[in-house]
């Protein structure tokens, strides 16, 4: 008495439900230059390495004698993977069954694929692809009824945000619950062209604003990219994957482990000699940072994140002799490197990433203050640097601040928690004060300008005067700063100074008193 026949019938649904949609809807979703979601996720995890979690679940259709005579499986696939050896879930929408919606959706395999995650204490990828189980109002003809609307697990969605990693990335049309599930996530990410993310669709924004728009004009990369609800852009879906995996490479598994070490070949005293004329005499002159941190981290390991949006603050993870790190710099190409209104929301949102995951932060300095005028004021510019500034001042993780050039005002105050100890090198070219002295000496001198016979000759002999004591030997000499240092010797210094960090943080291990805000 075998049960040969049963497991016959399993293999039997287990292909059923490997059809998707069909071959129709699978070649329209290649046509229009996407994968099918079991296609995405054999090319983003370790080959051979997915497990499935309810293959067989669907909507079925018997004859009158108990014979199965249709079958079309849910629209979200979930499971457990491995990524660099690492255990994960992955889930995915099946935009080939019912474009995602929610009258194919079974909405337990979603919230089960965040419980498992949450309590399995691993990773979890969302693979994003229409509502994401979102409405649909064919939902209401087979219910038959309304609802009042609730969002599945969205209680352990907000809450493994302080435990585990989550990535996202929008794979095609993201709208409603979708959109909402790609933007709740530590790190997400779009395919240029192929990938859109909108609160509601076109047809609706139609309807309901009488804006006639198409899927790119509402939510394309174009806007997301440059508005911080997208943190990284992707060339086509293999680079979302490739993109997807780095990102995860520098985080734990949990807030209860730490960042794993990489193997490094880089010398940890490796002097880059070009650094010692990095910085421009000229304190107006623009310089490449990212060309600094290059030279300062492991070799090719600085990954950027945010960089289409809050253009003056460069954020990124990176490597100093295998650790994984968090850098945060100031961009003088874009108003000079001064924190602006999205450059301080991108500032909190990347300080509470490294917090959470216990990576130690290293600041590269050069704030000439936060960004002033009639438009920074609209922008509550303000508002949202007290909001950054509070981020680092709440913020547990070992940190230290790298000075190359200006530190000035409020928001120069904040390179660091000046309550903890604020561990600072110097380079040479640091200057810094309330506010920098070419402003600060029309502000000050205002009267004796304008009464003096020759202004420019007056405003030369102030400079000169003042620019006698900006010297930050001087600030160095009553203890102002703690160190100044040879830029060639930056990457020993933080190689030494990441060993310590991870050390320290090795025993604060776990949850923040402060959770990561989305």
């Amino acid at each position: 008495m075998s049960w040969e026949p049963e497991i016959a019938e399993l293999h039997r649904r287990i292909e059923l439900a490997k059809q998707m949609g069909g071959p129709e809807n699978v070649r329209r979703q290649h046509e229009g230059g996407k994968l099918t979601v079991r296609e995405r996720i054999e090319r983003l995890v370790d080959p051979g390495s997915f497990e499935e979690t309810g293959v067989l679940a669907g909507r079925a259709e018997y004859d009158e004698e108990g014979n199965l005579v249709s079958f079309r499986p849910a629209n979200y696939i979930v499971g457990l993977a491995r990524i660099g050896g690492r255990r994960v879930v992955v889930g995915g929408d099946d935009f080939t069954v019912r474009g995602g919606a929610a009258d194919a959706a079974i909405a337990q395999k979603q919230v089960y694929g965040e419980v498992m995650a949450r309590e399995l204490k691993i990773p979890i990828i969302r693979l994003v692809d229409g509502t994401g189980g979102g409405g649909s109002v064919r939902t209401y003809e087979t219910m038959p009824r309304t609802y009042v609307p609730a969002n599945p697990g969205w209680d352990t969605i907000v809450h493994m945000l302080g435990e585990v990693p989550v990535i996202a990335a929008a794979m095609g049309s993201v709208a409603g619950l979708g959109a909402a599930r790609v933007v709740t996530a530590h790190w997400n990410i779009m395919v240029r062209g192929t990938s859109q993310v909108f609160v509601a669709g076109p047809p609706v924004v139609a309807r309901g604003m009488g804006e006639q728009v198409t899927k790119e004009e509402l939510g394309g990369w174009e806007i997301h990219y440059h508005n911080g609800v997208i943190d990284n852009l992707a060339e086509d879906e293999e680079d979302c994957f490739r993109q997807i995996r780095q990102f995860l490479s520098y985080l734990p598994q949990n807030v209860w482990q730490q960042p794993p070490r990489t193997p490094c070949s880089d010398p940890p005293d490796r002097r880059e000699e070009w650094l010692i004329e990095a910085i421009p005499r000229d304190r107006r002159r623009p310089y490449k940072v990212r060309d600094i941190l290059t030279a300062v981290f492991d070799r090719d390991s600085f990954f950027e994140i945010g960089a289409g949006w809050g253009r003056s603050v460069v954020t990124g993870l990176a490597r100093l002799n295998g650790y994984p790190v968090g850098v945060m710099a100031n961009d003088p190409y874009c108003y000079g490197g001064g924190l602006t209104a999205q450059g301080a929301e991108k500032m909190e949102r990347f300080v509470d990433l490294c917090n959470t995951f216990h990576l130690p932060v290293v600041n590269f300095v050069d704030q000439p203050g936060f960004v002033i005028g009639v438009e920074a004021e609209k922008a509550a510019t303000i508002r949202k640097g007290a909001r950054a500034l509070a981020a680092i001042f709440q913020a547990e993780v070992p940190w230290v601040s790298i000075i190359i050039r200006k530190v000035f005002g409020v928001a120069g105050a904040g390179h660091g928690n000046t309550g903890r100890l604020n561990l600072r090198y110097a380079w040479p070219s640091g200057d810094w004060g309330s506010l920098p002295l070419e402003g600060g000496i029309e502000a000050a001198y205002r009267r004796e300008l304008e009464q003096a016979e020759d202004p420019e000759a007056l405003r030369r002999q102030l400079e000169e005067r003042f620019n006698r004591i900006r010297s930050p030997f001087r600030t160095a000499e009553a203890f102002g700063i703690e160190h100044i240092i040879d830029p060639r010797d930056t990457r020993r210094i933080l190689c030494e100074w990441v060993e310590m960090a991870y050390d320290v943080e090795a025993v604060r291990l776990g949850p923040r008193t402060h959770g990561y805000r989305p």
